[in-house]
């Protein structure tokens, strides 16, 4: 009798320790996520300010923390190419797409390759994104840019074509339409300029879409 209330002590026991262990790695795990969360609030009202120095120590901070984590490098990335520091953009960008590919990381990386004028690269970068994500004209904008580049004017005309398709504003068209006329394609330009003129325009800011520039977002 007394062993058995020897074994229901140390039961007791193991079970106490457990409790207080879960608890204590609760409250650990809370506390991580609350300074993950401020660490990120630095980072973003950084970046809206442009206090470059202060959102990147954040971001370095949240990696030394979460060393695997994707957003952080895909945000340290854009802070990179803010202050056209491409190539430390190049390696978060990359680094973000090995952890966990998205859309957004994959066309930030093409964008900053398309900047640096490695089209090849850009292309490759633009196709994977396109096929994780193909319903946005801004992709399709931007892939139709490197093919240019490329001398690949029929895949050019696909892709901005694509782009209209999806987003049939003045934007989209008027790419569409310079195309056609730089390449001397007057009947096809002579359709796209008909729907710009039948293009309502809605009050206000008109809509745009991205283009492959210099800051990613």
């Amino acid at each position: 009798m007394y062993e058995l209330l020897i074994v229901a002590g140390f039961g007791a026991l193991a079970y106490r320790n457990v409790r207080i262990h879960d608890n204590e790695f609760a409250n650990v795990s809370r506390k991580m996520g609350d300074r993950l969360g401020k660490l990120w609030d630095i980072a973003h009202q950084g970046m809206r300010e442009n206090r470059f120095l202060r959102a990147e120590k954040a971001l370095l901070t949240i990696l030394k923390i979460d060393e695997k984590n994707a957003a952080a490098y895909n945000r340290l990335g854009i802070l990179y190419a803010k202050q056209k520091e491409f190539r430390d953009a190049i390696d978060c960008f990359e680094i973000a797409s090995s952890i966990e590919a998205t859309p957004s990381s994959l066309h930030n990386l093409g964008l900053i390759y398309y900047e640096t004028e490695n089209y090849e690269k850009a292309a490759v970068a633009f196709e994977q994104a396109l096929k994780l994500e193909d319903n946005l004209a801004a992709r399709h904008v931007a892939y139709a840019k490197v093919q240019e580049k490329l001398g690949n004017d029929k895949l050019m005309f696909v892709e901005l074509e694509k782009a209209a398709e999806l987003e049939p504003n003045r934007e989209t068209f008027t790419l569409l339409h310079k195309a056609y006329t730089n390449h001397g394609m007057g009947v096809e330009a002579d359709q796209v300029a008909d729907k710009l003129k039948k293009l309502k325009v809605p009050a206000g800011r008109a809509k745009r879409i991205l283009r492959p520039r210099r800051v990613v977002v």
